[in-house]
């Protein structure tokens, strides 16, 4: 079963919800939110991004940056730029992409379901990232920012949301990027009490997006639970923020590859070489779309081809061995490139595909890569089968759109 419970949110007044709401600390660097930031004094990026406040090349992980964060965090709660609900509520927040409308239950999931697998992932997690945001949350005092939770669809749930849906919501906005953010808040005891239960009979919930995050809010809970002599569980901190959305919502997009050398091949000779694995068609000069699992677009010199795997060459009865980033990274990257390590190999680099693949053209053409690699996107049931056989996926396997956007809710983590 999974264990989520309302909370007190801490949001901005509706007037103020667009200048405060920012894009997620990871999907950009300090000069990017500084120039998105601005002279907007109640821009989040002042919380989650506060090296934008000093000196440009501030160490970001430098202690006085974490005590800026807080302070900062202060001074948008004593203005009024955010403000605590009066009763622990759930909300239903819905994105919006190309006409296309996801939502999810903004709820306060818990840390022990986390701790013991209840909550599962498919990332590995990097220390130096858990911790830099385990700093982040226990200076703060709280979950700024969100994780991404998906969940096998559950008609009670659906039923609930098509509901919400109807009524007015609290902020419905356009965000610069283009992508509609909505939220509606559910506050009625029944309700709270129903979305409650239904929850209570998922067995597992899956981390999409957010893996350092999840891990460093549980970390920072149990920490605060071992520090407490009179804990008893049900203490705020034992909670962590979450957007949760059914799987058939959730659009998945390719996570793409671009090469800066051939390995010393040429190209014909690497075309050569991945005849041995694939049937390589040629596509010409218009851009070629993978159109299936096992179907990749390679563009090289000025052409696009396409590769399909032969039969034989991957296995569609292991979880890990059938996913595409598998095929390519041990054909292609490994056997013909040498290129081991995607996470810190300088000769890679990785496109999400929401930037469209005419940007891996544009950096072949322009002579920073030679080649490109386009990937079928993996499919919800192959994430959640990794999760459940307690496989862990390659690195650069997924890329979620949209992302969500921070500072439409806050859990502190004091009761």
């Amino acid at each position: 079963m999974s264990t989520v419970r309302p909370f007190k949110g801490l949001r901005p007044p509706v007037d103020l919800v667009e200048q405060v709401a920012s894009r997620p600390y990871d999907v950009l660097n300090s000069e990017e939110a500084r120039a998105e930031a601005g002279n907007n004094e109640k821009s989040l990026y002042h919380i989650i991004r506060p090296e934008i406040d000093f000196a440009p090349g501030t160490d970001e992980h430098d202690a006085k940056v974490y005590e800026k964060a807080v302070e900062n965090f202060q001074k948008f709660q004593a203005e009024g730029w955010l403000v605590e609900e009066q009763k622990p509520c759930y909300y239903i927040y819905a994105q919006t992409m190309n006409k296309r409308t996801q939502y999810g239950f903004v709820v306060a999931a818990s840390v022990a379901d986390y701790i013991e697998g209840r909550i599962k992932k498919h990332e590995l997690t990097r220390r130096d990232k858990e911790e830099d945001r385990m700093k982040h949350v226990r200076i703060n005092r709280a979950n700024i920012e969100p994780v991404f939770f998906t969940f096998p669809d559950n008609e009670g749930l659906q039923a609930i949301i098509d509901k919400v849906k109807v009524r007015k919501p609290e902020y419905d906005f356009v965000a610069p990027d283009g992508f509609g953010h909505t939220l509606w808040i559910i506050d009625d005891e029944k309700e709270i009490e129903t979305v409650t239960q239904l929850f209570a009979c998922i067995d597992n919930m899956y981390i999409a997006d957010g893996h350092h995050r999840s891990a460093a809010a549980a970390l920072v809970g149990k920490e605060m639970a071992e520090a407490n002599p009179h804990h008893t569980g049900n203490e705020e901190y034992n909670f962590f923020l979450a957007v949760c959305f059914p799987a058939s919502h959730l659009n998945v997009i390719d996570y793409n590859r671009v090469v800066r050398d051939l390995n010393n091949l040429s190209d014909e000779e690497f075309l050569a070489r991945l005849t041995e694995s694939f049937v390589v068609e040629e596509k010409g000069k218009d851009i070629y779309k993978p159109s299936s699992l096992h179907n990749f677009s390679l563009y090289l010199g000025g052409k696009w081809y396409s590769l399909t795997a032969k039969p034989g060459t991957y296995d569609d009865a292991d979880p890990i061995g059938v996913l595409d980033v598998t095929i390519s990274s041990n054909l292609i990257l490994r056997d013909i490139l040498g290129i081991t390590d995607l996470r810190s190999d300088k000769r890679i680099d990785f496109v999400g595909g929401i930037r469209g693949l005419g940007e891996l053209q544009k950096r072949v053409d322009s002579g920073e890569m030679k080649m490109a690699l386009a990937l079928y996107p993996v499919t919800m049931k192959q994430i959640i089968d990794i999760a459940d056989t307690g496989n862990i996926m390659p690195p650069k396997t997924t890329w979620f759109e949209p992302k969500l956007r921070s500072g439409l809710v806050i859990h502190k983590l004091d009761d």
